[in-house]
Parts: structure tokens; sequence; C-alpha cells
């Protein structure tokens, strides 16, 4: 990555007037696109905002004395880091959809309702998806396996989706920067040039806690609920899905799979297509009508295939299973990949003419203290993930620009892993038009600003971080650089 982007660190002649238009372009136009669109904002309003905005910084770039060409070029260039998670998007679109149809989701679904009580669904959701985004380290994979199979199990109990998306979201995440095989986890300790182990043992002392003070209010939440559903229309739903599908413990076998492919550290497209193609296999075998088998190997072929790029669509009678068990499909994520095109447009414009690199001195400027360089690099990565729309760089950027700092205020590279993790690779979801954040919007059907209120260990991470270095507490001298504990 340090060829790829060596050209953001580079002076450009920007004022900060330059740097701020378009970033004020962009806070006024999505702000109208909240008021006028509401939750619809993600459709189609925010991707023209984001696409005038990197237009404008191009603007200024020209009356910089840049050239349009080689601005052209760099953005471009820089618009490669979106393609695979559009192709990992599409993917889990068709996983979802062959899972339905395999009854891979309905039976999760119906373990889950015959579980789980409404009181610990949200804290048991977000334990849940910890212990698993902690075994397999993606927190990509954990929500579109088990998180969508969470998000229709609240629905089926009458609770939130918003809170439930929330608890997932939270969950995944601990699991994702804590687990060795997370590439996030891999990554920060690299950039600062500390052991990935010291790097896991320093963030266990802001991690654990904000983990902790989540799971207490995902827990007084659940027993505040008022789940809209009672017991008989549960017995209900779990007879109409026992009544479509053939539920059982092996129904389950490809969730199995996708995650000894993920701890394997499979590619995550290929290992997503191989479980979705063993949903299909399971479709075809257990789940004769939800193919269409029973109507010919020709008809079934087109069923799937249709599936495949459109969803699924559920006809089992019940009006909210229908509403449950109907989606995923290739094409219900281009949205989403147009959304994340536009964000990458507007970060690589932003980058190009120089003017991110002049938002981030201008910030590092007033940092004259360890507390306030703490401080600086945490917003340095929350502002990355809002302009650059992707985690990765949230993660190089910040670890590349502060290092001197940290070293110059006598604080071990290891603070500065945990700073990045800490701010860099939680709040990526956060972000409407993050590739995380649109990710996780579209896998678990929740718009972004709808869950953001109830990611509370994402919320909490950056906070934490700044509290420690305000206090000095676990914050370790440059000698101490590999004791991290």
């Amino acid at each position: 990555m340090t060829d790829q982007h060596s050209s953001m660190f580079e002076d450009k002649g920007a004022s900060l007037f330059d740097a701020l238009l378009p970033i004020a372009f962009l806070v006024v136009g999505l702000f109208f696109s909240v008021r006028f669109f509401g939750e619809d904002s993600s459709y189609g309003p925010n991707q023209i905002i984001l696409l005038f905005s990197g237009c404008l910084a191009l603007i200024v770039g020209l009356k910089n004395d840049q050239r349009w060409s080689d601005m052209e070029a760099g953005v471009y260039g820089g618009m490669t880091v979106v393609f695979a998670p559009s192709f990992i998007l599409l993917a889990v679109g068709i996983m979802i959809a062959t899972w339905i149809a395999g009854g891979v989701v309905p039976t999760m679904i119906y373990f889950g309702l015959r579980l789980l009580s409404p009181d610990i669904f949200y804290a048991a959701t977000c334990l849940v998806c910890a212990v698993v985004s902690l075994s397999i380290g993606s927190s990509w994979t954990t929500a579109a396996s088990v998180g969508v199979a969470m998000m229709g199990t609240a629905a089926g109990l009458g609770l939130s989706p918003a809170i439930c998306a929330g608890a997932i979201i939270s969950g995944a995440y601990f699991g994702d920067k804590m687990s060795p095989l997370s590439d996030t986890t891999n990554l920060a300790p690299a950039v600062a040039g500390v052991d990935l182990f010291a790097h896991i043992r320093h963030m266990t002392w802001t991690s654990i806690p904000a983990l902790g003070i989540a799971l207490l209010l995902f827990t007084i939440l659940g027993l505040l609920a008022e789940p809209a559903t009672d017991r008989n229309d549960l017995e209900i739903m779990m007879a109409v899905l026992d009544a479509n599908f053939t539920i059982a413990w092996y129904i389950l076998l490809p969730l199995v799979l996708l995650f000894i492919l993920a701890w394997k550290k499979v590619p995550a497209m290929p290992a997503i297509l191989i479980a979705a193609l063993t949903g299909i296999l399971f479709a075809w075998i257990f789940q004769t009508p939800a193919a269409g088998a029973d109507a010919g190997t020709g008809s079934s072929l087109q069923v799937i295939w249709t599936l495949m790029f459109a969803g699924y669509e559920a006809g089992t009678g019940d009006a909210v299973l229908d509403d449950l068990l109907s989606g995923g499909g290739a094409a219900n994520m281009l949205n989403t990949i147009w959304l994340m095109l536009c964000a990458i447009f507007f970060g690589g414009a932003m980058e190009q003419t120089g003017l991110l690199v002049k938002l981030i001195r201008e910030i590092m400027k007033w940092a004259t203290t360890s507390a306030t360089i703490i401080a600086s690099a945490v917003f340095t990565c929350i502002g990355a993930n809002i302009i650059t729309a992707d985690q990765y760089m949230a993660i190089v950027i910040p670890g590349r620009m502060f290092k001197v700092a940290f070293r110059h205020h006598n604080m071990a590279p290891v603070n500065l892993s945990r700073v990045i993790e800490d701010a860099g690779t939680v709040t990526s979801p956060l972000v409407p038009w993050n590739t995380c954040g649109a990710y996780m919007a579209a896998s678990l059907g929740v718009p972004t600003m709808v869950y953001l209120p109830f990611c509370f260990f994402n919320l909490l991470m950056p906070l934490i971080s700044i509290l420690y270095g305000i206090v000095h507490f676990k914050i370790l001298p440059l000698d101490d650089n590999l004791i991290a504990e």
C-alpha cells in the first residue's frame, strides 16, 4: 500500500479553505438528502451528492494548477479498492438467496425462535456474533451468515431490527478486531511496526470494557423490550417453517462449511460462492418445493438461476414469514455497489488533489501532548472512514501520518496500532457510504443511520481510546513497545 498511496502525502498547494469546500458541500448535500428522502437517501440521493462533491474537489485541484489527466488517472486507479468488496457483495446476495431456498436460514430462524428468550436475545446475539467473528476473523462473513439468521429471528420474536443489527455489528467487530485471523488486525500492527500478539494484548484493555458495557446495555434493552409476538404466534410461525422447509441439524452444514473455509483463510469471494453452491445442493436434495425440483430438472434449474440474481420469493402463506424469507440475489446488491463507487470517487478526488492531507496536517497542528495526539489520531481515523469510504485507508493513512508524532512524545508504536483499530476498524460500519457501512446495511436489511445508535461497541471504542489518552491509562512508553500488558 505504500507506493499506491504515497501521493496523498505530497503538498499540492491546497489551502484550508480549499480542503473544507468539498467537505462543506458534501455535509450540506447529505443533510438535505436525509431531509428530503429519509431512509431512502442511500438509494440514489447520497450517490449524486458524493459524485458532485468529488467533482468539486477535482475543480479545486484544477484551480491549484493540477492537470485533469493526472487527477483522473489517480482517482480511477485508486478506485480498484472497491472491486473486491463489490464482488463479495454480489456473492453474498447469491448466498443469502440460496441459503433461504436450501433451508439454512429458515432452520437457523426456527432454532433461534425455539431456544432464545426475548429478554436475553440482544445480548446473546452480540455474544454469539463476537465468538463466531473471533473464531473466523471476519465481521463480513459473520454478518452475512449468523447475522442474517439473527435478523430473521428478531423479526419472528417481534423485536427491534435496528437494535438487533446493532448487536450483530457490535459483536462481529469485537471479534474482527481481536482475532489474529482478521486482515485489519494484521494490517494495523504492520503499519505501526509492532508484533501482532502484542497488538492484540494491548487492545484487550479497550475492547473488553467496551464489549462488557455493550452487553450490559443490550441486556437492559432486552429486559425493557415488549415483543410484538406472543408464544402462540411463535408456535404457529415455527409450524409454518416446518411445513414449508425441511428443518434439521444437518441443514446447517453449509454454515459449518463456510466457517471452516473462513478459518482456513480461503479468500472471501470463493468461500462465499462455495457456500452458496452448497445451499443450491441442499435446496435440490432437501427442499424440493423451494427449489422447484418437483417441476422437473429444467424448471428447477431456472428457479435456482433466477433466485441467484433476483432473490428468493417466499410463498409460505404467512405474511410475516414471506416478508422475512424474501430477499437476497445479486441484483439487490447493485445499489450498494453504486454507493461505494461514488464514495470511493469522492475519497480519491480528495486524496489526489492534496485536500485530504491538508486536513490531516491541520488537525495535527494542535496535537502538542500525548492526549491530544491520541485524540487527533482517533478523529483522523473517523474522518478517513468518512472521506475515503474505506476502512483500510482509515488504518493506513493515520498509521503512517502519526507514527513519528507518537514516537516524538515517547509513546510506543503499540499505542498507535491500538488507536487506529479502536477508531479506524470499528467506525467503518457507521458511515453509510463506507464499504463496511454499505455492506452491513445491504446484508442485514437495515439502513446504516437506523442501526448506528445501537452499535454500542463501535461507538464506545473511540471514546474509551480518547479517555485512556487523557488519563494516561495503559499508554505504554517507548521502551515498553513489546510488553503490551
